[in-house]
């Protein structure tokens, strides 16, 4: 069992008007590479938070995230950037693409950070897997919200991350357009064998993970695997 994300103890706490606000207190959790989990709880919970530190977005005020087998919480900032660069991709609920570049170069800059070298090839494969490959050269402005949300889905994937993060990634999005992205995320992920991390307030969307935890004013309340099958990976199940 290859163990992708390890949380052991992990807390964060803010120094406000001269009060410590804990934010998340003593969570440990492990995750199996390649399987699905989604992080739930009421606004203010947590949840975000949790999910940066995760993903090395942020650094804990006490105890261990270890990602891909490397410890974060012992590095400096352009360390965990360069691991995030490596290992790591994000859908935010606020697509966060970059508004100069076109739907296209937007998918090419995590590859050109890596300093890999022909990434247009791979960069319109991917747009066109998300069904995108007649709209590379428009800008994010000239696009929908669920065409952005797909535009940065296949930028999460083209570094080949070995875990992605989603922020609540269809909470701009109406209903229709939500379940498209849904499929997306879990047939890109499917096929990719990327481990997937979900933040949502959306229960159905959570119970399509294979594992829900649920956090509680900065504390985890409850680790439960779900009912999914997976015939195809069957010691993944619940992971």
């Amino acid at each position: 069992m290859d163990i992708i994300l390890n949380i052991q103890n992990l807390s964060k706490t803010y120094q406000s008007g001269g009060r410590t606000l804990t934010v998340l207190d003593d969570i440990s959790f492990a995750i199996e590479a390649g399987s699905t989990m989604s992080i739930v709880g009421p606004s203010g919970s947590g949840k975000t938070t949790l999910l940066g530190l995760c993903a090395g977005l942020d650094r804990s005020t006490s105890g261990i995230v270890e990602l891909n087998h490397i410890r974060l919480d012992n590095l400096n900032e352009d360390q965990r950037a360069q691991v995030r660069n490596q290992h790591v991709g994000f859908i935010f609920q606020n697509f966060q693409l970059l508004p100069t570049l076109t739907a296209l170069e937007n998918v090419m800059v995590p590859l050109e950070l890596r300093g890999e070298k022909n990434i247009r090839p791979r960069a319109l494969e991917l747009l066109d897997k998300v069904g995108l490959a007649d709209r590379g050269h428009h800008y994010p402005t000239q696009l929908s919200g669920g065409e952005q949300q797909r535009v940065s889905l296949a930028r999460a994937f083209s570094n080949s991350p070995k875990i992605l993060f989603a922020d609540e990634p269809t909470g701009n999005l109406d209903a229709e357009t939500s379940e498209k992205v849904v499929k997306l995320i879990f047939d890109l992920n499917k096929e990719a064998g990327t481990t997937l991390i979900l933040v949502t307030h959306d229960l159905d969307l959570a119970s399509k993970t294979q594992r829900i935890i649920r956090i509680k004013g900065g504390s985890l309340v409850s680790d439960v695997k779900t009912k999914i099958e997976n015939p195809e990976r069957p010691d993944h199940v619940g992971a």
